[in-house]
């Protein structure tokens, strides 16, 4: 069975769903309608002021036909197809191509006219008011058809009205005047039509590229698209306009940022103030998966210009990544220092089976204490001046680390921390970084030492550490708490230059402050202060007077 044939579907004409030949079609509606509407307000007006000329104009002939020896002619005559008010009449509507000129007497009575049958007949007309003495223009129709009028009285020498004057313009004449003046004036109109058809057509074309030839249903699905995208993401983005103003900011950029609004419309330096975020941001600091400091977190910002001159700038927040690299960077330095601890062990577990073979047993046992003593006066040292167990536990193990690496770590005699941290966590950072860096500095160096000192003066902590490496030079002393700023190779993770760049920003953020400067022996000496490190200590509550029988 052959299959039925398909009919063709039917193409179904409508309100097109493009922009370009929407906004083209509404454009031209728009331009047709004013030009029309232009016309009708310009015909309007000149139909009126032609037939105002034509009137005028009836009414001079009637004031001029109007004169005294037309009225004496008329008292001292008959009204005939010969007589010499015909005459005059005839004469001077020749003279003016007006379409005729009646002369009456009292009575209403032609005394000239176009047709000679209708002399000596009475107007067609209420001849009452310029026989009374006034002068009236109209549009009127009468014998001859309609016409535009204009009617005086006619006096005599001394003044006595003896008739009236009526001459006619003939209205086709009007009307060819109108019609005449219409050719052109569509002409006009078509021109100026073409050129706002013309200038439609550009700007529509000019439209469809912009919104690469879009639909509006297309258009309003990307901008829905766009914002669930925007604020879906877990990345920040930020977008600039040329003016380096804000254009968008989604809910990840303002977390990330520590903003409380998306701050549109407004100078990135405004919303964000001065500093390296506001410089990626910007574009002053270019390059790729460039890192920043804003608070606590450690941001990758990338940018992309834009072809209108703004950019689009995206950030992820790399903060617990750093903390990873600097945690593996840290098992690997435990890791090697547990292999050197291997390598020590294995020598001292063979020097003591010697001393046991050979029957040394007293050198044994004091061989054994004074390692035992060594480990257990470090871990006493530290907590005896170190309250905290957490930071106490760091510096336990950065002096294990350091030892191994040849550097000696101890604790400034004048150290004294009570356990009264408020976030240790912050706290283990900043030493936590500082004894990283001045073991990296003091490493090779001859004599290499540490020395860290910790105390408190009511709430806020001082944390003072002095190495003995190379030192920092005076104009790199602003540099190194510089995010990115670095003279190590990188490490696995391939980030350096973040761990000074955290120290200042907390404390900063405490109100607080870094410096770095000579320190006395030589080398480096970092002191930070930390506000409000520290809780405050409890009043000591008065006794009553039962407890103090």
């Amino acid at each position: 069975m052959s299959p039925e044939p398909t009919t063709p579907a039917r193409r179904r004409f409508g309100w097109p769903q493009r922009v370009f030949s929407q906004v083209l079609l509404m454009q031209l509606a728009i331009a047709t309608g004013v030009t029309v509407l232009a016309t009708g307000l310009f015909l309007a007006p000149l139909s009126a002021q032609l037939d105002d000329q034509a009137m005028r104009r009836a009414l001079a002939i009637a004031q001029t036909t109007a004169s005294a020896e037309v009225a004496e002619k008329l008292l001292n005559s008959r009204p005939s197809l010969d007589g010499p008010v015909q005459a005059d009449a005839e004469r001077i509507r020749k003279a003016t191509g007006a379409e005729y000129i009646v002369i009456m007497d009292m009575g209403g009575v032609r005394w000239s006219h176009t047709s000679p049958e209708e002399i000596g007949r009475v107007v067609s007309t209420d001849p009452s008011v310029p026989l009374a003495g006034r002068e009236i223009m109209e549009i009127d129709s009468g014998t001859l058809g309609r016409s535009a009028r204009g009617k005086v009285p006619l006096r005599d020498r001394s003044g006595t009205i003896v008739g009236a004057v009526s001459v006619g313009i003939e209205y086709d004449s009007v009307r060819d005047r109108l019609f005449s003046a219409i050719p052109g004036l569509v002409a006009y109109a078509g021109g100026a039509l073409a050129v706002g058809a013309l200038a439609a057509y550009l700007i529509s074309r000019r439209l469809q590229r912009q919104t690469h030839d879009l639909a509006f249903s297309d258009i309003s699905s990307l901008l829905a698209e766009r914002e669930a995208m925007l604020h879906g993401i877990r990345e920040g983005v930020v977008a600039l306009d040329a003016a380096g103003r804000v254009r968008l900011m989604n809910d990840e950029a303002q977390r990330l940022l520590g903003l409380g609004s998306d701050g549109k419309g407004l100078p990135l330096e405004v919303v964000l103030g001065a500093g390296r975020t506001t410089d990626v941001l910007a574009g002053r600091v270019t390059g790729e998966d460039l890192v920043t400091v804003r608070g606590h977190r450690v941001l990758v910002a990338n940018r992309m210009p834009t072809d209108d001159g703004g950019a689009v700038a995206t950030l992820r927040d790399r903060t617990e990544l750093e903390q990873l690299g600097r945690e593996l960077d840290s098992t690997r330095g435990l890791i090697d220092a547990m292999r050197a601890q291997d390598h020590e062990h294995a020598n001292r577990m063979h020097t003591l089976l010697g001393l046991l073979e050979l029957e040394m047993h007293d050198e044994a046992v004091d061989f054994i204490t004074e390692v035992v003593g060594v480990h257990r006066a470090t871990s006493e040292q530290v907590t005896e001046k170190v309250h905290d167990p957490l930071l106490a536990s760091l510096l336990v193990g950065k002096a294990t680390v350091a030892a191994e690496r040849g550097v000696s770590l101890r604790i400034a005699p004048e150290s004294m921390l009570p356990d009264r941290v408020v976030d240790p966590r912050e706290l283990v950072t900043v030493v936590g970084n500082l004894v990283d860096n001045a073991m990296d500095a003091a490493s090779g160096s001859e004599d290499a030492r540490i020395e860290v000192e910790l105390y408190a003066e009511g709430s806020t902590a001082i944390i003072r550490i002095t190495d003995s490496g190379p030192g920092v030079p005076l104009g790199q002393r602003e540099l190194i708490f510089t995010e990115g700023w670095t003279t190590k190779e990188l490490p696995v993770h391939g980030k350096r230059g973040l761990g000074l760049a955290l120290v200042r920003r907390l404390a900063e953020r405490q109100g607080g402050s870094t410096e770095v400067r000579d320190a006395p022996n030589g080398g480096a000496e970092f002191i930070v202060v930390l506000p409000e490190a520290l809780s405050e200590l409890a009043e000591p509550v008065p006794a009553t007077a039962a407890e103090v029988r």
